[in-house]
């Protein structure tokens, strides 16, 4: 057990110095090993075998598909269609920020694909308009967060991944709540704006919205075939993220020809290195579980969730383990597959829906993303809008807070997770 220990701390003290995610948890995985005897062939051994799962084949064509998606200018069309159905309200521009999100997380379902396509143009638009540059970071920060709850989702293929959930009811289970959270967003904005009088953005035109509508209808196909797919038994998750690619690259290329060799090229090279990375820490992460599981360190955890639970209640078990996730989340990018190997036993201890768990660790993700000393969604933000990371906290409080308020509302109501793929799956 004092490996164990020893070993995790080595871990948040190399992310709190700033040393590569990869690095990191390689130094630690080796410290533990070698402290546990079990130095050798176990290390490769074991990240071979954490690689071996068959829904980690749709990672890397989600992700180029993503990235297809945010080199093909599909990101301007979403913008012009946001701004035409909420631009006139008041709070207009801070709005479109939010339904921009919604939409672009059904492209792509990362929160640095969504900052790197919609961020850069959203921010600035803001700022010209009149809002603070902290303020149009903060909102572009938590709308972010939409993005990996809504399908389909890059944390929701690690998680399943490391837990062995079906994709497709992970994919079913965070479409409502990621709809509702940007429902909730826009609700708060709408009330900073009458309080701040933050001015509307153009004026109403059905017309417009016809307009930008039909030229953005095509690239809404892509979430619903790849949904309805999965759903229907169409594709397995692999040939629902190679369908993303071909559909990807024949609406840029063919229909919108907005890129060529060149961005293509570009886009490659920006998913080969993402995957390279996100696989890596997979890897890693699933040898770190091996090693804490062999130091008893889950025991030690379901101990710690006891001690943390006030009577026998699940709900005071459930928001035992999301304390653990969000304070884990504030140092660790990404957390699900260092932090769910560790928490998985306790979780088949104590009976917890695994797909209820999957969008709650969706959301530990997205708020570990706004919270410093990590915070890379806020990290992004400062730097488009060229303000102090720590301004762009301050300013994102009203949505900071509503979001730890609405994962309270997604433990207390399992349905709003569990519904849709009970439901679609009959």
């Amino acid at each position: 057990m004092t490996g164990a220990i020893v070993g995790i701390a080595v871990l948040l003290v190399l992310l709190m110095l700033g040393v590569p995610m990869v690095a990191a948890l390689l130094s630690a995985v080796a410290l533990l090993l070698y402290l546990s005897g079990q130095w050798g062939m176990s290390l490769p051994q074991t990240m071979v075998a954490g690689l071996s799962g068959y829904t980690l084949l749709s990672l890397p064509l989600f992700v180029f598909a993503g990235t297809l998606m945010n080199s093909g200018g599909i990101a301007a069309r979403l913008f012009a269609f946001a701004r035409a159905l909420v631009g006139w309200t008041r709070g207009g521009l801070a709005q479109v920020n939010v339904l921009t999100s919604v939409f672009f997380g059904g492209m792509i379902g990362s929160s640095a694909a969504d900052l790197a396509g919609s961020g850069s143009v959203l921010i600035p638009a803001m700022k010209r308009d009149g809002y603070s540059g902290a303020f149009s970071a903060g909102v572009s920060a938590s709308s972010s967060g939409i993005g990996p709850l809504i399908p389909p989702s890059s944390p929701a293929i690690l998680y399943s991944a490391v837990t062995g959930t079906s994709l497709s009811a992970l994919f079913l289970a965070g479409l409502i709540p990621g709809l509702l959270l940007g429902l909730v967003f826009m609700a708060t904005i709408t009330w900073l704006a009458h309080r701040h009088g933050y001015p509307a953005f153009g004026h109403f035109s059905p017309r417009e919205i016809g307009r930008t509508g039909l030229a953005a209808l095509l690239a809404f196909g892509m979430p619903g075939l790849i949904v309805g797919g999965l759903v229907a038994g169409a594709f397995t998750p692999s040939e629902a993220g190679a369908f993303g690619v071909v559909y990807a690259a024949f609406l840029s290329f063919a229909v919108y020809r907005t890129l060529n060799l060149k961005g293509l090229y570009q886009a490659t090279v920006a998913a080969v290195q993402m995957t390279g990375e996100l696989l890596g820490i997979v890897a890693l992460s699933v040898a770190l579980g091996s090693a804490l599981s062999a130091a008893h360190v889950p025991q030690a955890f379901a101990g710690l969730i006891d001690v943390l639970t006030i009577g026998d209640s699940p709900f005071m078990r459930l928001l035992a383990m999301m304390i653990i996730a969000i304070i884990a989340g504030m140092f660790i990018d990404p957390l699900i597959p260092v932090l769910v190997p560790i928490l998985l036993p306790s979780l088949q201890l104590f009976g917890v829906d695994l797909i209820h768990f999957g969008v709650l660790m969706v959301m530990a993700v997205v708020i570990g993303q706004i919270t410093p000393p990590v915070a890379m969604s806020l990290i992004i933000t400062a730097r488009i809008a060229k303000v102090d990371q720590w301004q762009v906290f301050r300013a994102n409080m009203p949505f900071f807070i509503i979001t730890l308020l609405f994962t309270l509302v997604l433990m207390a109501v399992p349905a709003l997770s569990t519904w849709l793929p009970m439901h679609m799956r009959n």
